[in-house]
């Protein structure tokens, strides 16, 4: 079967050693792009400064290696989408800043968490985060007075009301409404790096990865990244998200609990 255009890409957060739940999730995106005769790219998630450690990525990659997987492109072997250590494609996501904030779809947001308690009008359920109060949105004068990000966290104006919705290869139709299940998150953070939404936004567009597989902790997410790949104008990918892994007495794995790498 001659080789497809499907893309899939394995993607650690080293800041920590990999335990079962992420080995299993790599080990069924792993599956899918081999089963499609497609590629797999390996990124490193490392934009998380004070917690990622090149050791615990040296780590994962001998884990997943020792679990039977391997990668057409990373790091180890580049490739067309270098770099793929996402501290060092700090210009691709200043690029992407720069379109969102043209288009008004972001605004700094220089507010601290006691500003942001005062402006709730109500207590959110348990459970559920808070969501951003929209009194608290700058305005177009504000958002066109940074030429860059500067020292400020920066939000994406969510469509209030509006309902996202994707079909997930595992979980089926999901729908999730703008303002209501979650609100205004942050695309770029005081400490002068993108956060994931946006980072993974950015990597995978530019990656072209066709399939993202995940954990399905992360449904929320992509509504949120659907919002940005609409604002970019880019197309967003098909999407797949693995049931949790969780120990005995029903809770998931943490990298936390992982005191040693995963020889799985």
């Amino acid at each position: 079967m001659p080789e497809t255009s499907y893309c899939g890409r394995i993607a650690p957060t080293p800041s920590g050693y990999l335990h079962a739940g992420h080995i299993a999730t790599f080990s069924i995106a792993w599956e899918r792009a081999r089963a499609a005769k497609g590629r797999i790219v390996y990124r490193c998630d490392d934009l998380d400064r004070a917690r990622c450690k090149p050791e615990y990525d040296e780590a994962a990659r001998t884990s997943l290696k020792n679990a039977g997987l391997d990668w057409d492109e990373g790091p180890d072997l580049g490739g067309p989408n270098a770099p793929y250590l996402q501290s060092e494609r700090q210009s691709h996501y200043l690029s992407a800043w720069h379109q969102l904030r043209d288009g008004f779809s972001i605004y700094p947001s220089p507010h601290s968490r006691k500003d942001v308690r005062e402006a709730l009008s109500a207590p959110h359920p348990s459970g559920r985060e808070p969501i951003f109060p929209a009194k608290l949105r700058a305005g177009r004068s504000e958002t066109a007075a940074y030429s860059q990000p500067m020292k400020v966290n920066w939000r994406f104006r969510v469509p209030d009301g509006t309902a996202i919705r994707f079909k997930d290869g595992r979980c089926g139709m999901q729908t999730f409404v703008a303002g209501k299940d979650f609100g205004d998150f942050l695309v770029w953070r005081k400490d002068g790096y993108p956060s994931y939404e946006l980072a993974t936004v950015v990597d995978d567009h530019q990656m072209a990865i066709t399939e993202v597989v995940r954990g399905e902790d992360l449904l929320l997410s992509t509504a949120r990244q659907i919002l940005l790949y609409k604002a970019l104008g880019w197309r967003p990918p098909a999407w797949f998200h693995t049931e949790l892994i969780r120990d005995e007495a029903g809770n998931r794995l943490a990298k936390r609990q992982q005191s040693k790498p995963s020889s799985a």
